[in-house]
């Protein structure tokens, strides 16, 4: 017998087969502009950050990213990555809405990504969050869990290089917050646009199949 739960999820799913891809360095706000963007929408969120810090804690590891620390905070990185893809996994098996979270500085792994969901009939798009590197910077030492100046320097520039073709990418749906100090306003946009985006019917014809076939299954 399925669950009431059951019965909400998958076909059923107001925002179903959409994804918003979210990029930006650390130190740029992400977690808070997803929040303000997105929040309420019922969009799956797709991170890794949020399993490692939690499990980083209960193993009693220092969230600073302490060199001496490594090599037990690498088995807990993975064991946070394995339960994220696993998410991710169940999510799109029903075709779930998602935001999915990640710094952008590899564009080759979202082009992947989006190929993927492209082709199982999804609607992509993308929030690139940026800042310029002093705010990052500080940002990131103000945050509970931090890394070393060096390695956001390398992320800020690695993801301000990939920002052209994020935006040919995405074309319509590639959308820039600044959030070096951004203003309700700003927010207020953003959420709009974004809402405008997932109140989109679905027009896939292999999104429009797959549903088709979802709701034979559940009249039998």
């Amino acid at each position: 017998m399925k669950t009431f739960h059951d019965l909400q999820e998958g076909v059923y799913d107001p925002n179903i087969f959409k994804a918003i891809f979210l990029a930006g360095g650390p130190g740029s706000g992400k977690s808070y502009v997803v929040r303000r963007t997105t929040g309420g929408t019922g969009l799956k969120i797709v991170n890794s950050d949020d399993a490692f810090e939690h499990m980083l804690t209960k193993a009693g590891l220092s969230l600073k990213m302490i060199p001496k620390e490594l090599e037990p905070r690498e088995v807990v990185r993975k064991r946070a990555k394995d339960i994220t893809v696993d998410k991710h996994t169940n999510y799109v098996e029903g075709r779930l809405g998602m935001v999915i979270d990640g710094t952008g500085k590899n564009a080759d792994k979202i082009l992947r990504s989006k190929g993927q969901l492209d082709a199982l009939g999804y609607d992509t798009y993308m929030i690139f969050v940026n800042t310029s590197l002093d705010v990052a910077l500080e940002r990131n030492a103000d945050r509970p869990r931090s890394i070393d100046e060096k390695l956001v320097v390398q992320s800020w520039k690695e993801v301000q290089s990939n920002i052209g073709l994020f935006s040919n990418m995405f074309r319509q749906g590639f959308i820039v917050v600044d959030n070096n100090n951004a203003k309700e306003d700003v927010l207020k946009g953003v959420w709009k646009r974004v809402q405008g985006l997932l109140r989109k019917k679905v027009t896939n014809p292999r999104a429009k199949n797959w549903i088709a076939m979802e709701l034979a299954k559940k009249r039998r």
